[in-house]
């Protein structure tokens, strides 16, 4: 899966937990919940939509290292290969 189907694939759970969000203002390096003022609730929905979405295992040990819009892509490519 490329890079480009990964950062679509997070950009639709998004869309289901922050439909009101601009996200193609995102900088892919710029904290999710910060900008996108999501609790942690909701970005739990995100960690279990992408595990859900792409079948790939996301261990909760990881989740505080995935803040970031690039850092999820990275992490999820270095997944899926």
């Amino acid at each position: 899966m490329s890079d480009p189907e990964i950062k679509n694939a997070v950009f639709k759970i998004l869309r289901r937990i922050a439909p009101e969000a601009n996200l193609d203002q995102i900088n892919s390096e710029e904290n999710l919940r910060e900008a996108l003022d999501i609790d942690s609730f909701d970005y739990l929905n995100l960690m279990i939509g992408l595990h859900e979405e792409l079948k790939v295992e996301i261990p909760e040990s990881d989740y505080r290292s995935l803040g970031t819009l690039g850092e999820l892509v990275r992490y999820l490519a270095g997944r899926l290969r």
